[in-house]
């Protein structure tokens, strides 16, 4: 599912709602997530999961195209730990 797919479900289920204002809704929703892993690294949904970051040590990659090493930065990453009730839900 892609974010215009999920802002027409939303639409269909709640006719009351203007689709601007849904649109709206997810992109703040999804903009505040984003800006909280960037601030403290965690949000937690209860029931559904929770996201967090994890860091990555700095490496030695390949360019796949050339095939030159190529020195690859410490970063963090996102990373999505499921909730019991959605590990349950898709095991089911």
């Amino acid at each position: 599912m892609i974010r215009s797919e999920l802002v027409q479900l939303l639409a269909r289920d709640n006719p009351d709602l203007a689709l601007g204002d849904i649109e709206r809704i997810v992109t703040v929703f999804f903009d505040t997530i984003s800006t909280r892993l960037a601030q403290d690294g965690r949000v937690e949904l209860r029931g559904f999961g929770a996201f967090s970051t994890r860091a990555r040590d700095a490496r030695t990659g390949r360019n796949p195209r050339t095939g030159e090493s190529v020195d690859v930065q410490a970063k963090r990453v996102p990373y999505f730990k499921p909730g019991k009730e959605m590990r349950v839900r898709l095991n089911a």
